[in-house]
């Protein structure tokens, strides 16, 4: 028996909740050897929003990013999340780009994709799950895990049975918030494992300080894939951290006899110097590493409130937060207790935010809120009151299908528009997530290897420019 399997989070979701998802593949390469010697079952390398701040933030090309850590891992899966019919956008693809999106990946690296939807609602991941089953990866299922009056251990456990028969490979838990409680975790994974032959993993966030207890419940209830960070980007927003994870089950079944301790700290060691290095930058603040217990009161994500707090900012109204954050789970009510989980936390988010700062519920809304209500998200948990429906979006019609049933094939469409910067089929993709990000990076790119290309030419023929 090896114990518990492991999956490190340290190069996607451990550097996206501390530092605005900002580590650099240059800062990644270094270390990949010795990360991918440790003996992790996988390590989530891509996804989620390391895609945009590639392109946005860093000036790289994120499926260059992604073969060259394909490169540098020879024994370790490399995996991904994925936002179901989102994919990495914010909003829904047609199928056709949503299926080219899941080839590329698979062809580009990537062994386990990790898909969820926001509102849990399975018709929005069965085009990623059978994309992936398609072209030879693990398709893992995610719950998107919250607390109301209707999400209960029974929704949960009905919610993975349904994507059992869709024919996942695996299933998460998906704790973003970093809300399920200890003896909550036992109860459900215990009853999925009743229910279900497919692995579970959990995934949360040490956000409230309880993530590690809720970890030991979970694997002494059945377990079999924690998701954690190396320690100096673990805790906080982050995953629990890994060695004392790991250290913690010394002497009992679970312990995993696969991992190289010693090696896992020379890991540790490097990424120390790193994070060093990002709190003289300013890219990491320290409140970011705190506990903090309002999480389990507002069920707020730390990401979600630090854009809270921004747009608060803008407006000269922070001394508004405590009223906003009071909002929030009036406004998630009102919509049928979505998960706080993008796209749904900014929506709700924003929402509060308006409802406080004008002094008025519903004054102004949204065009993504009014989309969500007509249905153009998916089905909320819970219907939506007659009366919430008129005030954001009157009379008009509720669209009870699949959302992306409205939407015609595109893929064709947008390699015409661009199709004096393609370079790599794969740019058409990253074209249809983010067109203005991505016409600009392409424009820079083109400029830089027009540059290259006069520079060797004169370097050739010892022509140089008065």
């Amino acid at each position: 028996m090896t114990g518990v399997k492991v999956t490190d989070t340290i190069l996607r979701d451990a550097h996206q909740s501390l530092i605005a998802t900002r580590m650099k593949l240059e800062e990644m390469l270094p270390i990949a050897e010795k990360l991918d010697n440790v003996g992790f079952y996988a390590l989530e390398v891509w996804g989620g929003a390391t895609f945009d701040a590639c392109l946005r933030f860093l000036n790289e090309d994120p499926w260059h990013r992604l073969r060259e850590l394909r490169k540098a891992f020879k024994k370790t899966k490399l995996q991904m999340l994925l936002r179901g019919q989102n994919l990495l956008g914010y909003k829904h693809y047609p199928d056709d780009v949503v299926e080219e999106f899941v080839k590329k990946s698979i062809e580009n690296g990537i062994d386990i994709i990790r898909i969820f939807d926001a509102l849990n609602d399975v018709r929005n991941i069965k085009t990623s799950v059978d994309a992936t089953k398609k072209y030879g990866g693990h398709a893992q299922g995610a719950i998107c895990y919250t607390t109301s009056p209707v999400h209960n251990i029974e929704y949960y456990v009905d919610l993975a049975m349904e994507m059992e028969k869709m024919g996942v490979d695996s299933i998460c838990i998906k704790d973003m918030s970093g809300i399920l409680l200890p003896y909550t975790a036992e109860e459900l994974v215990k009853e999925m494992k009743r229910k279900i032959k497919v692995p579970i993993e959990i995934h949360s966030h040490f956000t409230s300080g309880i993530a590690n207890q809720t970890y030991m419940k979970a694997i002494e209830a059945g377990v079999d894939i924690i998701d954690t960070a190396i320690s100096p980007m673990g805790n906080g927003t982050s995953q629990p951290a890994t060695e004392p994870m790991i250290v913690g089950l010394k002497g009992s079944p679970y312990y995993p006899t696969d991992i190289n301790l010693e090696l896992l700290l020379e890991v540790s060691d490097y990424f120390k110097k790193l994070k060093e290095k990002y709190i003289e930058e300013g890219l990491l603040n320290s409140k970011v590493l705190s506990v903090d217990v309002n999480t389990l009161i507002y069920q707020v994500p730390g990401g979600m409130l630090s854009n809270l707090v921004s747009q608060l900012k803008t407006q000269g109204k922070e001394y508004m937060l405590e009223e906003v954050l009071k909002e929030v789970p009036k406004v998630r009510e009102d919509f049928g207790y979505p998960p706080l989980v993008t796209p749904m936390s900014q929506m709700v988010g924003t929402q509060a935010v308006f409802n406080v700062v004008l002094g008025e519920r519903y004054k102004m809304i949204p065009t993504e809120a009014k989309n969500y209500v007509k249905g153009l998200y998916g089905k909320p948990t819970m219907p939506i009151s007659e009366d919430i429906k008129k005030k954001i979006i009157g009379d008009e019609e509720v669209f009870t299908g699949r959302p992306a049933d409205l939407l015609e094939p595109q893929l064709e469409e947008y390699k015409k528009e661009i199709k004096e910067y393609i370079e790599q089929d794969e740019d058409v993709l990253t074209y249809a997530l983010f067109p203005q990000v991505a016409l600009e990076f392409f424009k820079k790119r083109q400029a830089s290897k027009y540059k290259i290309d006069h520079e060797l030419l004169n370097e050739e023929y010892k022509v140089y420019p008065v």
